[in-house]
């Protein structure tokens, strides 16, 4: 049974659906890990076979690969924003892997299909640096306005731990979620200010351990703590404004080295599909192997020299 016998293309094409159905199960499933018994004890839980075997597969990498596995950890996944678990991530991607897979093997061959098999948990590793990213700065945006609001609670006579549950009910995400975190952690007996350290540490966000540490100040000397994070949000809203003139003043460099290190790589895939004998010299010999590995060492090696040069520490 060769790659072009209808055969062949069928049990691809089966296996290419199950996979994004599964996938899908996996994105779309309710959020809501309370069981249907305790929420609604008069309603019978009736799942389809494939939700069974998703399931299935789910709590089988639990017990297994999730455990061991540093891809995909609950800790990443929570920085990032999404609302799954450790085996539904690591289930979802492994099925694109395989669909993407099968449709690079079924369109260019083996080797086509090997690596683009390869490339999908590179790429989901990258997606979710750039969710927690997105996450993070966004979070930093926000923190100004945060202690405005903060403020005003403690003006308005609110306690220190009801002014974090206003912002966790009138700010936008993700500020909402991370407050609402740190309420929740304290009403379980856990203290305020190791709560802050984490989410800080979680968020990378220098600005608001700054926060957390002029709250414990506070607690520990007593003072104003209105006025203290009035002083605390203008410092930030001033080192704002200079990184948005270091970024625009970086936009030049950095678009350039976007530039630089995707054409490379566009042209290479480019190629294999507009002339694959051209390209295909390269898989014929050891040399032509040496000759990708080198360039894929050099590409990184350039990378990350233009990452250096246009990323500017405060």
């Amino acid at each position: 049974m060769n790659a072009t016998s209808p055969l062949f293309l069928a049990f691809g094409v089966g296996l290419c659906f199950a996979a994004l159905t599964i996938g899908l199960l996996l994105v779309l499933r309710p959020g809501s890990a309370i069981p249907l018994s305790r929420r609604r004890p008069e309603a019978v839980d009736k799942k389809s076979l494939l939700t069974q075997v998703t399931n299935s597969a789910v709590s089988f990498i639990d017990r297994g690969v999730g455990k061991n596995a540093k891809f995909g950890t609950q800790d990443s996944l929570e920085q990032a924003g999404l609302r799954l678990k450790q085996g539904d991530f690591i289930l979802a991607v492994t099925c694109a892997a395989v669909t993407v897979g099968l449709v690079g093997f079924i369109l260019g061959g083996i080797i086509l299909g090997l690596l683009l098999l390869a490339f999908t948990p590179v790429a989901a590793s990258l997606w979710l640096a750039f969710l927690t990213a997105r996450r993070r700065a966004k979070f930093a945006s926000q923190l100004g306005e945060t202690l405005q609001m903060l403020a005003g609670g403690l003006r308005a006579g609110h306690s220190l731990l009801r002014s974090v549950d206003a912002v966790a009910q009138e700010a936008e995400a993700p500020t909402s979620e991370e407050f609402a975190r740190i309420v929740t952690e304290t009403r379980l007996g856990r203290d305020l200010r190791d709560s802050m350290a984490d989410a800080a540490l979680r968020l990378k966000s220098e600005d608001f351990d700054w926060t957390s540490q002029a709250i414990e100040i506070h607690r520990e000397v007593g003072g104003d703590l209105a006025d203290v994070l009035d002083h605390v949000g203008e410092t930030i809203r001033e080192r704002a404004e200079i990184k948005g003139q270091v970024q625009a003043l970086s936009a030049e460099g950095r678009l350039s080295a976007y530039i630089l290190i995707a054409l490379p790589v566009g042209m290479f895939i480019y190629l294999s599909f507009a002339s694959p004998s051209y390209i295909g010299t390269l898989y014929g010999s050891l040399l032509g192997w040496g000759m990708i590995a080198s360039a894929v060492i050099e590409l990184a090696v350039g990378a990350f020299w233009l990452s250096r040069v246009v990323k500017i520490k405060f």
